[in-house]
């Protein structure tokens, strides 16, 4: 699996699953993301950003190199009215998955929102299997009606506390939104970190007492400089620290978008998004390996996972 290229399943198609994340349920391994297989929206003579909806995409794996096709586990839907979140000229970005202990259900949570993207809700669905399919619940607001754009789904290890980790106030702020034990809403309980800095695209990890925070600068689809920032306590600040990236192009993220921080062995890996604007579908991964040596993060370039 060549980092920065597109990876194929075991079929020999396109995996499909940007903007996701890597995890394991049952001693399996699942890939969920956003599917693009589509062409992009055209408008006039104008070739647009964007694709319509198709759906949330999801793979398995024993080995985390190859890969099996499920199918959608949420699927975008032609005859819903166009106001609904599951209507393909909707957006649906980032989605993540979670189980509930509390209810034996697996919960999805996702980016919903607008075309013109004003609406900026999370997207939440339910399901019995990881794989799903998952049935849609609503789309919903934060407490204190935040909104919700770039976002993850992180469970603290210190305390089995989940979290909705959302950019608000367009962008402004990184919140952390405490869900409840069935993981399908809020407990009113919210962290706002790293205000002012518009930070989007974040990924949590814990190492050795410290909360770590990967996220991306807010220059749309092009690449920026990733920074990681630290706190010892969710209840308090978090500190900006540094770019984790060394090798060609770090200071662009290697020409991507960090997305999820998932850990194999004991070993952390930065899972990396290459966006192509104008031909979404062909977008490429990398999923790089962290270290740490004391307090610092370092992610370094490999041309292979």
């Amino acid at each position: 699996m060549k980092n920065g290229q597109c990876w194929l399943d075991d079929k020999g198609n396109l995996i499909q699953a940007h903007g996701g994340m890597i995890t394991q349920f049952n001693g399996k391994w699942y890939w969920f993301g956003e599917n693009k297989d589509a062409d992009n929206v055209r408008v006039g003579e104008k070739q647009l950003a964007r694709v319509d909806v198709v759906g949330v995409s999801c793979y398995t794996s024993d080995d985390l190199h190859t890969w099996h096709y499920e199918g959608l586990a949420l699927s975008a839907d032609k005859n819903a009215d166009p106001s609904s979140p599951l209507h393909p000229g909707r957006v649906m970005e980032r989605p993540k998955v979670i189980y509930s202990q509390k209810t034996g259900k697996y919960v999805m949570w996702f980016h919903a929102d607008s075309a013109d993207y004003t609406f900026a809700h999370a997207g939440c669905a339910v399901a019995d299997k990881p794989e799903g399919p998952y049935e849609f619940v609503g789309a919903f607001l934060p407490p204190e009606r935040r909104d919700v754009r770039d976002m993850t789904l992180y469970t603290d290890p210190q305390d089995g506390r989940a979290y909705l980790i959302h950019s608000g106030d367009w962008n402004k702020t990184l919140y952390f939104s405490e869900l409840s034990e069935e993981r399908t809403s809020f407990t009113g309980v919210v962290y706002a970190h790293l205000p002012n800095q518009e930070r989007e695209a974040p990924a949590m990890y814990y190492h050795d007492g410290l909360y770590y925070c990967v996220t991306s600068g807010c220059t749309g689809w092009a690449a920026n400089s990733a920074l990681y920032s630290t706190t010892r306590r969710l209840s308090s600040g978090m500190k900006l620290i540094d770019d984790p990236c060394e090798g060609p192009d770090a200071r662009n993220t290697f020409h991507g978008q960090s997305t999820y921080i998932f850990e194999a062995d004991g070993q952390p890996y930065l899972m990396i998004d290459h966006w192509k604007p104008q031909d979404l579908r062909h977008s490429g991964y990398s999923i790089l390996p962290i270290e740490f040596d004391g307090d610092r993060m370092t992610v370094r370039w490999a041309d292979e996972f």
